[in-house]
Order: C-alpha cells, then structure tokens, then sequence
C-alpha cells in the first residue's frame, strides 16, 4: 500500500495539474499512471521528476528500447517491483520480446553476482580499465 494516496484529477493542484497535461501530451495518452498520481501529493518533487524522465528518456544516442532494457535492469537490482512491471511494460510496447527479457534477467543476475565478487574481494581495476572515454575530459 502506498503511504500516500495516489490523487484523482480532482485533487490535483494547479502546479500538479500542469504536469499531469504535459504527461499526457507527451506520452499520447489519458493515462497518467499511480507513480505519478502518488508524486502529485507533492507538486514540486512531481515536475522535478517528470522533467528528468522526459530529458532522459527521450530520443538520444541509446535506442529507446536499450534505456527500457536499461532501466529493467536497475530497477531489478533495486527490487523496485512498481518499476519492474511499468518499464517491462513500456519494453515490451517497444518491442521487447519474451526471449530478450529471459536475456536481460540471465545478465542482471550474471552481474550482480560477479559485482559481489570484486566488491568482496576489492579487486583492484586494471590499469588499461582506467582509461577516460575518448573524448573525455
């Protein structure tokens, strides 16, 4: 259970209001979902959050389905089970198959393992790992 409530569209502030239209507009869709809705409770954190999602999750350098896959993955390490089931959703609506999400989950579980394994063992990084990105400053 949420420990707020998620708001109806009569609830909704003004700031909130605003928002949820420009979720709605950007997304195509009526539906604004309960993370939102929940979020609404405090206005400033809602726009603050929505603005990231639409700045990171927009067109980019990433195929939109790699940042969906992305975030699957995270919000698997996180155990973030309203996270898990929204963007396997959205993956899917991009195209996510049911062999790739057998992938993903088969490389989540590959990296935490071994992550725990150099964290425990506090692997040194080997010196041609520490090289800057080309281009990087």
């Amino acid at each position: 259970m949420s420990l707020l409530p998620p708001l109806d569209d009569a609830a909704l502030s003004p700031d909130a209001r605003a928002v949820f239209a420009d979720i709605r507009a950007t997304r195509s869709t009526d539906y604004v979902n309960d993370f939102w809705r929940v979020l609404a409770n405090d206005p400033p954190t809602l726009a603050r959050t929505w603005a990231a999602v639409k700045e990171v999750m927009a067109p980019g350098a990433l195929d939109p389905l790699v940042k969906e896959l992305v975030y699957v993955a995270v919000s698997v390490t996180n155990n973030c089970e309203y996270c898990i089931h929204t963007h396997t959703a959205s993956a899917r609506a991009k195209g996510m198959t049911e062999a790739q999400f057998r992938e993903l989950m088969a490389v989540v579980a590959l990296a935490n393992q071994t992550n725990r394994l150099a964290n425990g063992y506090r692997i040194d990084v080997d010196e041609r790992y520490r090289a800057p990105l080309a281009g990087s400053r």
